[in-house]
């Protein structure tokens, strides 16, 4: 399958890719997709986690399978033959069966709802409305991270950062996954930042930040001195947020750090497009943290 139909940045679009399970419909953002393939080599590991199919070999690369009918309707039995989905994000590479491919569409953000369910353990966070029917887009980061916690943010990853006093440090973040607002409230409370403004979609973030602006003019960046954010968010993803700051005549002095499972080297130049100050990988805790260190500096030198 053909992915390479990445769409400019900051466009407020995104093509996602549905697919089936079970008869019932779901979606992945087709950046995170590097191809689709049929597979009939299945090698089942003794003593795995239950969601985890076993491994398969894809162009000389043993890959992980993850049962995607365990993970959503614990059905523990996977077909000798099967359709996988082969995804990267967070720097790791693993695949997820499914029934069929129905193709990629093309939507707005914007057209993509946020769940009732806003809870830390949903495995949806977006719904789309396509042709009378409702399509899931999953949290595929989730997924992983419930199996291998190592694979996302967790709190043991902040050890290596000193604790110091960064309590005058005032951060805009954004991201729809409440687990990941929770793990990086707790990771940076630990290294000593208290002044943490959390929202879950970009538009919330860009209204809070407009309106601030509107009302300190340029001195709003004593309220903010940095804007953090992932790029997968339901009514505004990340890319278009950056570009909106950035085109903005008093907001483009904020640094922005897009703060993703989606930054890999084949994907940067997205960011870069859009004028990213910075972008990391979800699991650099540590590293965002000498970021906002560095950015903060900075600020202070222009002062």
């Amino acid at each position: 399958m053909n992915t390479n139909i990445l769409l400019e940045s900051g466009t407020g679009e995104v093509e996602i890719l549905e697919f089936v399970v079970n008869n019932k419909h779901y979606a992945i953002n087709v950046i995170k997709v590097k191809e689709v393939l049929e597979v009939d080599n299945l090698t089942k590991l003794p003593q795995s986690h239950p969601a985890i199919g076993g491994l398969i070999l894809c162009r000389d690369e043993i890959i992980t399978l993850i049962n995607l009918k365990y993970i959503l309707e614990k059905q523990s039995e996977i077909e000798e033959k099967s359709k996988v989905i082969i995804s990267e994000f967070n720097k790791v590479k693993v695949g997820f069966n499914i029934d069929d491919i129905l193709g990629v569409h093309r939507i707005r953000w914007e057209q993509i709802m946020k769940p009732d369910d806003i809870s830390a353990n949903s495995l949806v966070i977006g719904n789309i409305v396509l042709d009378n029917k409702i399509i899931l887009l999953l949290d595929f980061e989730k997924i992983v991270t419930d199996i291998n916690p190592s694979t996302g943010i967790s709190e043991d990853k902040i050890v290596k950062v000193d604790y110091k006093d960064r309590s005058n440090v005032k951060i805009v973040l954004a991201d729809d996954s409440a687990l990941i607002r929770k793990l990086l409230k707790d990771t940076l409370t630990k290294a000593g930042f208290k002044n943490l403004l959390m929202f879950d979609d970009g538009k919330q973030a860009l209204d809070y930040l407009t309106n601030l602006v509107e009302e300190k003019k340029d001195k709003f960046i004593d309220d903010v001195q940095m804007l953090i954010t992932d790029i997968e968010m339901p009514q505004m993803d990340g890319h278009t947020l950056t570009r909106k700051v950035k085109e903005h005549p008093l907001l483009k002095k904020l640094p922005v750090v897009i703060f993703s499972s989606l930054i890999t080297g084949d994907l940067k130049h997205k960011g870069i497009s859009v004028g990213a100050d910075a972008q990391l990988s979800k699991p650099e805790v540590g590293e965002l943290v000498n970021v906002i260190d560095d950015f903060t500096e900075r600020i202070k030198a222009n002062k």
